[in-house]
This record gives structure tokens, C-alpha cells and sequence, in this order.
């Protein structure tokens, strides 16, 4: 069904539940490092794997990493709390149970405030707590790598034990429309939250911060909520928005002609931005909760969390203002930027050597661009604020123009090396020597005799198709302004 008739026939109602890795050395309740990339299977203990008489402990970081994420939240820290175990069987949990919190969690009652569209909305946080991550499961031999159709699985429990902070929102209602740009807001700012907390590089693409979209319609806003769908695992901010959009059109087609909506599962397809059935949607007495008997309750004393508070680094809202009156930026200026996830790049840019006007310009831009052709969020394309900052330098010294300085993002982004690296492998920087140049605007002037006329009749201004052919011929490698100064020289005008 298209969108606006979904919107206008069904009011949605959503909420997210956004998972956030912590960055700590070690795992939630063993020692075993979190390095990200390491060899399949060798950052794993008895402890993590679940081994008979394997005991775990709290990791002291982890729960920091907590109550800060809950105050960040305008969370209530509770005085008291405990872990659970969440029972249930699958291969990439190793315990066949995971260590997560139930009905006391560390953190609840929270709120966050997002702009959308200028308007201020907030958004209630029901909890935050504490877990630990799952393994990572690999189908291999299918054609969409998930389990249907492969022919065998791999588990890599590196990841297994990881410390995970569970936020999850209460129902939002009366968004309409604009719902998956609301959610899509809500998400990217839990991640600039977290960011700027030091506890996570919330990096989407490897998984650091991703978050299940859940989604339910009702005809008025006077009805009980819907049956809610759940889609899984989504990891990008383009795609939270995109989930929403079509689970909202779904479920608005599926109602209308009568059917019913089932609470499952689903999976998000990068590809085509469609979902699909995963399983039927647990009840939490399904996974038969009981408190965990191997570990102490988590008591945290009010003077260390006041000290945690009073720690508290300026909201990425006060940032944002900040920011924006040391660029200059006007406010239509910052939205685009903020919409766009590329307020951490352009900081990152500026403090890298350039200013808040050409990083906007490359981060807004050419990069924007691409990112909407390949399906990416802007800070996933492979290139950095530092070599952003470095292809600037090579423009304002004048080794590159505007079109060679886009010839070498390519090479960048194809991980060719660095923009220098990039100039010297493929011979891209600008020529202004004159002899060199000089042949290639000869050649221009005796192919274009009739423009060649006008200049020496004085009209300067015909200099610019001359300019162009050379350009032209010198496939953009030459420095326009040598080369105007050339042909004025030998048509006699200077």
C-alpha cells in the first residue's frame, strides 16, 4: 500500500529496543578480551562457553558503563538490582541461556528529547539494562546467507559474553507520518549520547549499536494498540527508517483486506528494504526468567552514582548549539547535517585541519551523494575525517581542482591509500607548468581559429572555451588559471 494512504487510514505506534556494545577491554563476566576482528573462537574461556563449574563476575566497567548510559537517559538508578537468566536455545548462545535483567533493571523511567522537523519530541525510555552479547552464527552456502537454504552454519563466540546495554522505549504514539524519521532520530541520537559517554564507538556497521524496530497500526488513536511486529538486529540508521516505512505500509495492506497482523519476528533485507517472517514472537514467560544464582545482586552506592552524574559530558543537544555558532552554520545548515549523521564527521574534519565550510561541503556533498547511490550511511564508506581533511589541504595548495580532488575520493574509497598516495599512483595533480601546458593550448587556439579571432578582437571573455579544451585535452589535470594566462599571452591581449 503506498505510505500516505497507510498513514491516513491507520495511526502507528512504535518502540525500539536499541542495543549498545560497551567498549570495555574485557567481557561482561570473564576476562576474555573484546578486540574486534580477532581469528574466530580465540577470545572464549569456560566461563563464556558455558563450561560445567565455569563461575562468572561482574565486570566493575560494565556496570559503569550502565548507570552513565541510564543518567545520559534521565534514567531512575535503581539502589538495587540483579541479573536473570533468560533461557533459551540457540546455537550463538553457548549457555543455551543468556545473563540479562528482568524485572529489576539497573536503570528505568527515562525520557529523551529529538528534533524533527524543528519540533522538540519526547520519547519515554521504560529501561536500560544490563546483558551480555550473543555469538555471531554464519549460514554458509545459501544465496542470502541466512539459515534457509544453506547448506551447514558456523558460530564464532568471540563476541559471546561482550557487555550489552539493552535500551528499550516506551510506546510512542501520535507521530503519524513522520514515525520512521522519529525512530530513525531516536536511534541516532542514543548512539551521539553514547559516543560522547566514551562507553561506545556505537559503530552500526560492525554491530557496536543496533536496534529491533517494532511497529504496530490501529485505525484511531482511541483504539487499543495493534499487534506489533518486530524487526531484528537493524543496523544502520538508514535502514531503521526504511524497516518502519514498510512494515508500516505491510501491515496497513494486510488490514485492509482483512487480515490479521501476527506477532513475530522479522528480518530486514538491505537490499530491496523489505522484511520477511522470522519466528512467532516470544511472551517473556516463554523464556521462564529466574534469578541468577551464580551472581550478587548490583547495589551501586548513591555517592558514586551522584559522582557519575556530576561527570556527565554536555548533552549532544548543548553540542550540537555549540557547534553550530563556532561554524557559523545557519539552522537550516546544522538540520542538514544532523539529519544526515554528519555532525561527528565534520567535527572530526575541522579539528583535522579544515574548516566547518569545506568539510560540510565534501561531508553534504560528493559524499552524501554516494552514500544515497550505494545504500550506506555517510560514515560507512571506508574514508575518514582525517583524509577528507588531507584531500582539502591538497586543493588549497593548488596540487588539485575540484574535479582531480573527486578522481581521488574514488581511489580513496576503493582503498587505493591515502589522497596523496592516491595523486602520486594514478599522476592526478594539477600541471601549472607553462611549458608543459604549452603545446596542449596551442593546439586548442589552431582547432578553434574563430574563438581564437574574437580574443584578439578583444573579447576576453571567448578565453573560456579555449580554457575548456584544454581542460578537455588535458583530461582536467591542468590549472585553469595557467592556462587562460597562456592563451591571452599568445593571442597578444596582455
Amino acid at each position: 500500500m503506498p505510505y500516505d494512504e497507510a498513514v491516513e487510514k491507520f495511526d502507528p505506534v512504535f518502540g525500539l529496543e536499541v542495543h549498545v556494545e560497551l567498549g570495555t577491554a574485557t567481557k561482561m563476566f570473564c576476562g576474555c578480551s573484546t578486540v574486534f576482528g580477532a581469528e574466530p573462537n580465540t577470545q572464549t574461556c569456560p566461563t563464556c562457553l558455558g563450561m560445567p563449574g565455569a563461575l562468572p563476575v561482574v565486570n566493575e566497567l560494565g556496570v559503569e558503563g550502565a548507570i552513565r548510559i541510564g543518567l545520559a537517559l534521565n534514567c531512575s538508578i535503581a539502589p538495587w538490582s540483579r541479573f536473570a537468566r533468560k533461557n533459551y536455545f540457540y546455537p550463538d548462545m553457548p549457555k543455551n541461556f543468556q545473563t540479562s535483567q528482568y524485572d529489576e533493571p539497573i536503570c528505568f523511567d527515562g525520557y529523551l528529547d529529538v528534533e524533527v522537523d524543528g519540533e522538540t519530541i519526547r520519547v519515554g525510555i521504560e529501561r536500560a539494562h544490563m546483558e551480555e552479547d550473543t555469538g555471531k552464527s554464519l549460514h554458509v552456502g545459501g544465496a542470502t546467507g541466512r539459515i534457509q537454504g544453506a547448506s551447514h552454519s558456523l558460530v564464532d563466540y568471540n563476541r559471546a559474553g561482550i557487555p550489552l546495554i539493552e535500551i528499550v522505549t516506551k510506546p510512542v504514539e501520535g507521530i503519524g507520518a513522520r514515525t520512521p524519521q522519529v525512530a530513525r532520530a531516536v536511534v541516532g541520537e542514543i548512539r551521539e549520547i553514547v559516543r560522547g559517554l566514551g562507553v561506545s564507538e556505537a559503530r552500526m556497521e560492525r554491530g557496536q549499536l543496533r536496534c529491533d524496530a517494532n511497529l504496530s497500526l490501529r485505525r484511531s488513536p482511541d483504539v487499543p494498540f495493534g499487534t506489533r511486529s518486530e524487526t531484528k538486529n537493524v543496523n544502520s540508521l538508514r535502514s531503521v527508517e526504511r524497516a518502519f516505512t514498510y512494515e508500516i505500509r505491510r501491515q496497513a495492506a494486510l488490514l485492509t483486506d482483512g487480515g490479521t497482523v501476527v506477532q513475530e519476528t522479522r528480518h530486514f533485507h538491505e537490499d530491496n528494504g523489505s522484511t520477511t517472517s522470522g519466528r512467532i514472537k516470544e511472551e517473556a514467560e516463554d523464556y521462564r526468567y529466574f534469578p541468577e544464582p551464580d551472581l550478587v545482586p548490583v547495589a551501586p552506592p548513591a555517592e558514586w552514582v551522584q559522582k557519575l552524574r556530576a561527570a556527565l559530558p554536555e548533552r549532544p543537544s548543548e553540542r550540537r548549539r555549540r557547534l553550530q555558532s563556532e561554524w557559523g552554520f545557519s539552522d537550516k545548515d546544522m538540520a542538514s547535517a544532523v539529519g544526515a549523521g554528519a555532525v561527528d564527521l565534520i567535527e572530526a574534519t575541522v579539528a583535522a585541519g579544515t574548516t566547518s565550510d569545506t568539510a560540510r561541503k565534501w561531508w553534504l556533498g560528493e559524499l552524501a551523494r554516494r552514500a544515497n547511490e550505494n545504500g550506506l550511511d555517510l560514515d560507512a564508506q571506508g574514508v575518514t575525517p582525517a583524509q577528507i581533511a588531507e584531500l582539502q589541504s591538497l586543493v588549497d595548495s593548488g596540487r588539485l581542482n575540484d574535479k582531480l580532488a573527486r578522481q581521488v575520493l574514488e581511489g580513496v574509497l576503493a582503498g587505493e591509500g591515502s589522497p596523496t598516495e592516491v595523486v602520486q599512483a594514478r599522476g592526478l595533480e594539477v600541471v601549472s607548468d607553462t611549458g608543459a601546458l604549452s603545446a596542449a593550448v596551442d593546439e586548442a587556439i589552431a582547432a578553434n581559429p574563430d574563438v581564437a579571432d574574437k580574443i584578439r578582437a578583444g573579447k576576453v571573455a571567448a578565453a573560456g572555451a579555449l580554457v575548456g579544451a584544454v581542460m578537455k585535452a588535458t583530461k582536467g589535470s591542468a590549472d585553469a588559471k595557467t592556462v587562460r594566462d597562456l592563451i591571452l599571452e599568445k593571442l597578444g591581449t596582455v
